[in-house]
């Protein structure tokens, strides 16, 4: 007899990412992006974001631990589309300013 996993604080949206079911704007990949990029616990997630449960931490990372795979892809393709974006975004009107006047 198989089980099937149950997360309680997250959505499987067909065809999109996994989301916190309270808080549908907030991706699993950004929690687990914060684990990946700086080592953050549970704890220390749920202090750097203050609407964050334990439970939707935990349920999070859970749900990353039995999808990795699937996860890293999308985050690598993520983190790919944003450094295609940067390249080819204009320089902000700032930074324009700026190195005009020789300052950067």
């Amino acid at each position: 007899m198989s089980l099937a996993t149950i997360y309680p604080h997250i959505e499987e949206v067909p065809g999109g990412p996994a989301r916190l079911r309270r808080s549908p704007r907030i991706r699993v990949a950004q929690i687990v992006m914060d684990y990946l990029a700086h080592g953050w616990s549970v704890e220390e997630m749920c202090r750097h974001h203050a609407t964050l449960t334990p439970a939707e931490a935990h349920s999070a990372m859970a749900y990353y631990f039995d999808h990795q795979s699937t996860m890293d892809a999308d985050i690598r393709h993520e983190l790919e589309q944003v450094d295609r974006d940067r390249a080819t975004a204009p320089l902000s009107p700032f930074l324009v300013r700026m190195r005009a006047q020789g300052k950067l």
